[in-house]
């Protein structure tokens, strides 16, 4: 079985409030409250999107379901790793934009990075065993919006990765199966990061 990837929005100011080696917890205690947990369920999203706990008024933090994967880590390591095969083929602008939108979300420079056990410079606890991480990915809020203004960049130019992508990417094991299957991703991460943007918040990806 592969890692799941459980993605939530956060307020960095909030967080910062708890004890270090609490913040894992925290993020889980907040978003599925054990009080509230079937009136949770009942008011998540259908097939996706942003689940919020029942009291979202006060709400600090929310967890994303992406509509185009079931829930695994799988399909973004999979996307990171097409966006590796064809970015050497995509003009120049748009590519140095797409590496500021996906770097640490679902690429990596450095391959052996991909997925990256990390405490996010500090923020979180540091992983102790590198095949159970404590945290996947940590985006933190001084770096979402960079990541938002790059995504508005790379969106409008997604069809002229479609020629690099099947050239390198399409039809091999390990890639995305469709470019369909591979903007659509790109694009929840658009929306993403949009919001989190938007709230001034940062991202957190626990396994």
């Amino acid at each position: 079985m592969g890692l799941d990837l459980s993605l939530f929005m956060a307020d960095w100011e909030h967080l910062s409030g708890t004890p270090v080696e609490n913040r894992v917890q925290a993020l889980d205690d907040a978003t599925w409250p054990t009080e509230f947990y079937d009136d949770y369920q009942r008011h998540g999203p259908a097939g996706g999107g942003w689940l919020w706990p029942p009291d979202r008024v006060s709400a600090w933090c929310a967890e994303y379901v992406f509509f185009t994967t079931t829930g695994a880590y799988g399909p973004h390591a999979r996307a990171g790793d097409a966006w590796a095969d064809i970015r050497l083929l995509v003009d120049t602008s748009v590519r140095e934009a797409m590496d500021t939108f996906v770097a640490g979300l679902i690429w990596d420079v450095d391959p052996a990075d991909d997925p990256a056990p990390t405490g996010g410079g500090g923020f979180f606890p540091p992983a102790t065993d590198r095949w159970r991480p404590y945290v996947l990915l940590v985006c933190p809020p001084e770096a979402v919006p960079g990541k938002a203004r790059a995504w508005e960049r790379v969106e409008p130019h997604l069809e002229a990765l479609h020629e690099p992508f099947a050239a390198e990417s399409e039809g091999w094991a390990g890639r995305p199966d469709t470019f369909d299957n591979f903007t659509g991703l790109l694009s929840e991460w658009g929306g993403v990061t949009t919001e989190a943007a938007r709230r001034g918040w940062g991202l957190v990806g626990l396994p």
